[in-house]
Parts: structure tokens; sequence; C-alpha cells
């Protein structure tokens, strides 16, 4: 399945799309010393939430997906060096609004978990 949404992004900063399924997308973030917060090498948490809505948006793949809203838990810290692994997918779509669900985890540790809206515009937002 080609990816239709998020072109531009940069990987190095949300991730790079491994897999991808209508409904389903699954992105590997690598984390590296510019997400560093603090000395002790914590990821700043923008990055994890970053990388989780790009699997959210891939999940989707339209090219007019915006995020709207969101609820999420950082259920671990996450430290530069790992690689979270986030898996999107779809739980309910209603015409332009879908509900998805995210989970990130390094290796076998679920570090982010979240419910993603978003919605499907008819044209970009930037357009409206």
């Amino acid at each position: 399945m080609e990816l239709k949404t998020h072109l531009k992004i940069d990987r190095a900063l949300c991730g790079e799309v491994v897999e991808l399924d209508e409904g389903y997308a699954k992105v590997e973030l690598e984390t590296t010393d510019v997400m560093r917060a603090d000395e002790e090498g914590l990821v700043h948490g923008g990055f994890t939430f970053g990388g989780a809505d790009y699997a959210a948006m891939a999940a989707v793949n339209d090219p007019n997906v915006v995020l709207i809203k969101s609820e999420c838990e950082f259920l671990a810290p996450v430290r530069v060096g790992e690689v979270i692994v986030f898996e999107a997918t779809v739980l309910e779509s209603n015409g332009r609004k879908v509900k998805l669900e995210v989970t990130g985890d390094v290796e076998q540790t679920t570090v982010f978990r979240g419910t993603f809206f978003a919605a499907i515009l008819k044209e970009h937002v930037l357009s409206l």
C-alpha cells in the first residue's frame, strides 16, 4: 500500500512507516540526541507524541487528514537511543471522522497509549 499523507514530514523526528495496510500503520522512531530533554538522556514527550500522531495519520492515509483531538498516556520514560514502535489502528470511521488507537512500545514495554480523533477534509486544511 502506498503512503498518501504527510509525505514531507521529517522522518528523523517522527519515524519511518515500516508497515501500512488499510486502517493500520506501524511506525518505528529511532530516538536520537536531538530529542534529549536532560543530562540523563530522557527523550522529550513531544517527540513520542509526534511519532504516535504520524502513525495515526498514516493509518488513515488520506492527504487531507488532520488531527482534531487526542487522549493519551505516557506510561514509561524513553531514553535516547531506544526505538519506539508505534502501531495505529482505526477503531471507527464515520464518513469524515475517524477514531484510532495508538500504542508505542520499546521492546516489551508499552511507553505510550492514546486515542486519536482525526477528520478527513474535502481539501487541504490551509486551503479552507
